[in-house]
């Protein structure tokens, strides 16, 4: 029987390429790590990257889905902390919108675009695919992700100081949002105002039970004025109704518009008769 025997080139050839691989990822976390301003474990930080679809395509690798649990747990408990300290005299109610307009995955997602957090995911090829770089829900998952990493590895202090860092922006930012702060509210308000009826929400679910994402569509008299997505109903519904909310506004301030123009010239044509 005879054996098979590499070759020392192929051999060396195949070493070089993971040397090269290596060093890049490490160069590519050194990076991450900068904007973060933490060093994290390596393995622990592969992890915190590696979504779902790049560990599916190979061969069943650990997937970020833990750490992404825990950095939840981690940002809400720092951002409702910082709300209830910031805010002593708001009401539960109150504290929870604020919180909403700061931990979803469209701030989250708009937190990670800040730190081009996309071009550091091992996404799968289907996902690379169709945007997923960019997509929110996983630019939101991951970024949580990251803060678990960090949390497990540097301990609560660094990832409070991360999201505060990361945060506090918003938060201060949510404080002023006025209608933004219940968006489903504040669209039944002004469709009151206009006349126009009660909203109802279409929503629809993709997705597997533990990733679902949610799409609503606002309607109002039968016609839909707009639509959101989101990793939850809720989240999904206050996206819809925010860009419905925002739809009839421009079209009643338009209105308001035209017709102070046409008084205006009304009121012109009088004086010059």
């Amino acid at each position: 029987m005879r054996g098979t025997v590499s070759s020392p080139k192929k051999d060396a050839k195949a070493d070089g390429s993971a040397r090269k691989k290596v060093d890049n990822q490490a160069s590519s976390h050194a990076l991450l790590e900068g904007r973060l301003g933490y060093q994290v474990e390596s393995a622990l930080l592969v992890r915190a990257l590696t979504h779902r679809s790049y560990a599916y395509e190979n061969g069943g690798l650990p997937t970020n889905e833990r750490l992404e649990f825990l950095g939840d747990s981690v940002l809400g408990l720092v951002v409702t902390d910082t709300l209830y300290r910031t805010h002593p005299d708001l009401p539960e109610g109150q504290l929870a919108k604020l919180r909403a307009a700061v931990v979803n995955s469209r701030a989250l997602a708009e937190v990670g675009r800040g730190l081009d957090l996309g071009s550091f995911i091992r996404l799968g090829r289907g996902e690379e695919g169709t945007g997923g770089r960019d997509k929110a829900s996983i630019l939101a998952d991951t970024l949580e992700a990251v803060i678990g990493a960090v949390y497990l590895d540097q301990g609560l202090d660094a990832a409070s100081e991360l999201v505060h860092r990361l945060f506090d922006p918003l938060i201060e930012k949510s404080s002023n949002l006025g209608a933004g702060l219940d968006w489903k509210t504040s669209l039944q308000e002004l469709t009151a105002i206009e006349g126009l009826g009660v909203p109802e929400y279409l929503v629809t679910e993709t997705g597997p039970d533990h990733e679902k994402t949610f799409t609503a569509a606002a309607r109002v008299g039968g016609v839909s004025y707009g639509t959101g997505t989101g990793r939850s109903k809720k989240e999904a519904e206050q996206q819809a109704a925010e860009s419905a909310w925002r739809s009839i506004r421009a079209a009643a301030d338009e209105r308001a518009k035209a017709a102070k123009e046409a008084a205006r010239d009304g009121d012109t044509s009088s004086a010059t008769a």
